[in-house]
């Protein structure tokens, strides 16, 4: 995103909420329920994995505020933060996609990373992420967002 050199930290930081914010709104038009999830991660899994990532499970949950995901091989399931609602889609896809890679491939290890490769919006998706993380550790500015 290009910003003007003109702009205050302040106004860069309305400045790109506010993009983030329509992004959003264009890419994720409503908030998938666990059976639409499902079905999303199975469409996932047929595309990228050659359908051999077959989640028993995949739910929203409101009780990870520090992962986006988890995922538990022994069991199938998978659950995404609830954060990620209203985030793009290829956000989203994103983070089923590393759950899915997790049931073929646990650990953080090359394999699993090679095989995550397979999703094409893989470094996009990270850095969305990443910038959420970093705009929430931002200094509070009064006057934003309409406060």
């Amino acid at each position: 995103m290009l910003i003007p050199a003109r702009m205050s930290a302040a106004e860069e930081q309305r400045w790109v909420t506010l993009m983030l914010d329509k992004l959003a709104a264009q890419e994720s038009r409503r908030v998938l329920g666990d059976t639409e999830l499902t079905e999303r991660a199975e469409r996932l899994s047929a595309q990228y994995f050659e359908g051999r990532a077959r989640p028993a499970s995949v739910r929203w949950v409101t009780n990870q505020n520090t992962r986006w995901g988890s995922c538990t091989p022994a069991e199938g399931s998978i659950r995404l933060s609830h954060r990620l609602q209203g985030m793009p889609e290829y956000v989203v896809d994103y983070v089923l996609c590393h759950e899915l890679a997790h049931l073929l491939v646990p650990g953080h290890g090359a394999d699993f990373w090679r095989l995550l490769e397979s999703y094409p919006r893989t470094e996009r998706a990270r850095g969305y992420l990443e910038g959420v993380v970093a705009a929430g550790r931002l200094p509070h500015v009064p006057g934003a967002r309409g406060e």
